[in-house]
């Protein structure tokens, strides 16, 4: 089969593609053929050589995968073989096949095809995870969104307006902030012309949030921290920014604050058979209704992956980026 190989670490140049065998599935376990992949930031972490993959888990890059089952690993209800799925991967996903757990599997919603759904599993599991499990958003707070244009922030703003929370965000430009706002944001912040700290309390008049999603980090942590009301939420999923952050820790007990946060990779099998599960019952609805969408901004076909990264670090998309990778 042909996959995407890093010999070493460094930049889109170092993906190439590459012949092996094809993996077997192991108990508990599909094999899916690999219609498309997305790509997310983990995995140009990967390339670079500061996110190595879990042990026991594959090499090939490649978080989320949509395509067609073709072997089941022994103790398997379902997915049977010639089932359409998307799964989250512990990795492998930049390649014609694919291993992924059976209880991290999900149907197609109906109306996607299988380029949309590849870019369902990783954002939708990070930000259900994230958002609504560990900081537990509910209907009526006001949640404050980094980068709602990228993959995660598209998915946040949906699903935070979807189930009746107040989303702002912040994004990069005129274009991004409009498109924050076409997504559910009630108001949207252009963080190349203003502060968002000072900005917000003049959209909210004057209130304080209670819940951050960030994926940025560096100052913007100490910023998160004081927006937030008296029992706020800030849950942090990546740092694009320092991770090494100062903060003023006090704010953590004189307005009860929790700050959590989360890798979703080294999670158990058991906590992402979790996750499956809700997303299942919970949104999978409001994407067969139409009500949520994946944002496909590009697709790239396989042996063009150095180009789909380059486009992921530029920033110029929004919304997902999706490889293509067989017919």
């Amino acid at each position: 089969m042909r996959f995407v190989d890093i010999p070493a670490p460094g930049g889109p140049e170092a993906l190439i593609l590459a012949e092996g065998p094809a993996p077997e599935p192991q108990p508990g376990e599909v094999l899916i053929r690999v219609a498309a992949a997305g790509i997310n930031r983990p995995d140009v972490r990967q390339r670079q050589g500061s996110y190595p993959p879990p042990p026991g888990a594959s090499p090939v890059p490649g978080l989320e995968v949509a395509g067609t089952v073709v072997a089941v690993g022994a103790g398997i209800d379902w997915p049977a073989v010639g089932d359409e799925v998307c799964a989250l991967t512990p990795g492998g996903g930049y390649a014609e096949l694919c291993r992924a757990p059976a209880a991290h599997c999900l149907p197609i919603p109906e109306g996607l095809d299988l380029i949309a759904a590849a870019a369902l599993p990783e954002t939708f599991f990070t930000v259900w995870y994230n958002l609504f499990m560990r900081a537990g958003l509910k209907t009526g707070e006001r949640v404050l969104i980094h980068a709602g244009t990228s993959g995660i922030g598209t998915v946040a703003l949906q699903l935070a307006a979807a189930f009746g929370a107040i989303p702002y965000a912040t994004a990069a430009g005129a274009e991004k902030c409009q498109a924050c706002r076409d997504l559910g944001a009630v108001a949207a912040i252009d963080r190349t012309r203003e502060n968002f700290e000072t900005a917000l309390p003049g959209l909210t008049e004057g209130a304080k949030v209670d819940v951050v999603l960030d994926i940025v980090g560096g100052d913007y942590v100490a910023k998160n921290l004081r927006l937030l009301a008296t029992h706020g939420r800030l849950t942090q999923v990546s740092f694009i920014k320092p991770s090494e952050v100062t903060v003023d820790a006090k704010l953590l007990m004189t307005k009860c604050l929790t700050w959590t946060g989360s890798t979703l990779r080294p999670r158990s099998l058991e906590e992402k058979a979790e996750i499956a599960r809700q997303l299942r019952a919970q949104v999978w609805p409001l994407l067969e209704s139409g009500r949520v969408k994946p944002l496909v901004n590009a697709t790239f076909p396989l042996e063009e992956v150095a180009e789909a990264h380059r486009l992921m670090e530029s920033d110029r998309h929004i919304g997902k980026i999706v490889l293509t990778v067989t017919g």
